[in-house]
């Protein structure tokens, strides 16, 4: 059997940790520059606050219904997750855990008697919420498919399953497919679910009795054989290995208003090659290609809102590095070919590929040891800034005013990973 532990409205839920006066009042969080709404609590969702929606959309409702709103802390929703998933690798084993996301998490429980299988989940509920503060389901089922299944209906229902519901019958899972619709199975996208009700297929229990050809021709090959195969309850897909090198690294980020200048946007891309190179070295790599995008503003959005079109380039670098300050120079270059004077631009990005460890690169016969020995000042630089923090030792390049910074007029402290902003109770 395998168990998916999920965390209710999590960022909001990190929010209330700290802030117990606000435990039963509707909630909500933007996404990155305040712009959309990523998150909401229960009470907010029960007042008609949409998500995904524009915040100044919903501006109006949130204002009367007197909901809390912040900015993304992502510091403080990082750590939170980290102690969660902690607290699950201490009860049941690293070997057993699958990190899936930042508030989800497959967990093993083959070695768990079924007649035991509830107790074990409630648990583990149990003790993710006294040890971490955050509000949790979890979903029991043969297959993670199912599993998936089953934590959404014990999310639907909390006060019936106590956010809590195992599958251990093939009768309790014909149940629970039937409840669910076939756009709330996992793996199933708008399109995929508009071509099935089509088809006349409603529900993940209607999907379950079609034909495994039918679901290879119609669903993606492969994807849909298996898919269809955990719905049944046989298991497609097993427990994987936490990911610890990354392929690509990117760094992206909204501008806090419109930028029209090309020094602001070098500034930008200087910022965002510095957090990309130092990702690069967390995991002991070096990239070869560095590729910059920057996305202006559409200049009419007609009647529906639409993304502006990406324009970006990429160099190869001679030799693989993860030193900031070379790799900061060819993305700066990059923006003079992308810029165009007399266009407002929202976004820009740095992605860092054709990634190698960095103990297989040679260092240059022709250069002075000095010049080889890059990768000590970049460690040195790092331990710096991880420990003071805010960026105190940055490169010229990324300027000291960054007025094209994100906006974040609601953030709150980040309480677990600052000194200077612990949370204080008087």
């Amino acid at each position: 059997m395998i168990a998916i532990l999920d965390c209710n409205s999590f960022y909001c839920s990190c929010e209330r940790v700290f802030r117990p006066d606000i435990a039963e009042k509707p909630v909500v969080v933007l996404s990155n520059n305040d712009g959309c709404i990523i998150a909401r609590s229960d009470e907010a969702k029960v007042i008609g606050v949409g998500m995904a929606g524009p915040y100044f959309k919903a501006r109006p409702l949130i204002e009367e219904y007197g909901v809390v709103v912040f900015s993304s802390n992502y510091n403080l929703y990082g750590d939170m997750s980290w102690r969660v998933m902690e607290t699950l690798r201490v009860m049941m084993g690293k070997e057993n855990i699958e990190v899936y996301s930042v508030d989800e998490c497959f967990i093993n429980l083959a070695h768990i008697p079924t007649t035991s299988l509830h107790e074990v989940a409630l648990s583990l509920k149990e003790t993710v919420e006294m040890w971490t503060g955050i509000k949790v389901s979890v979903g029991v089922a043969p297959t993670k498919v199912l599993s998936k299944v089953a934590n959404r209906l014990a999310k639907k229902n909390k006060v019936i399953t106590n956010c809590v519901l195992v599958l251990d019958s093939p009768r309790k899972i014909e149940q629970a497919l039937q409840k669910t619709l076939v756009e709330d199975i996992w793996g199933i996208g708008g399109q995929y679910a508009e071509k099935l009700r089509r088809e006349n297929i409603l529900t993940a229990f209607d999907l379950s009795k079609k034909d495994i050809q039918w679901c290879r021709k119609n669903l993606g090959g492969v994807v849909g054989d298996r898919l269809l195969r955990e719905l049944r309850g046989e298991k497609s897909r097993v427990m994987e290995s936490p990911l610890t090198e990354k392929k690509i690294i990117a760094t992206t980020r909204m501008f806090g208003s419109l930028v029209t200048d090309i020094n602001s946007i070098k500034e930008a891309v200087a910022t965002y090659t510095t957090r990309a190179a130092e990702k690069l070295r967390r995991q002991y790599c070096a990239a070869k290609t560095i590729s910059v995008f920057v996305v202006p503003k559409e200049q009419d959005f007609g009647a529906h809102f639409r993304h502006g079109p990406s324009i970006g380039s990429h160099i190869k670098l001679v030799r693989a590095t993860s030193l900031t300050n070379e790799l900061i120079k060819p993305a700066v270059s990059l923006v003079d070919k992308l810029f165009e004077a007399g266009r407002s631009y929202k976004k820009a990005g740095v992605m860092l590929s054709d990634i190698v460890l960095d103990n297989s690169i040679q260092g240059d016969l022709f250069l002075p040891n000095n010049k080889n020995e890059g990768r000590f000042l970049m460690d040195m630089i790092d331990n710096i800034n991880f420990s003071m923090r805010d960026d105190i030792l940055k490169f010229a390049a990324s300027g000291t005013n960054r007025n094209w910074k994100m906006q974040k007029n609601f953030h709150s402290p980040r309480y677990t990973t600052r000194w200077d902003e612990l949370r204080t109770i008087n």
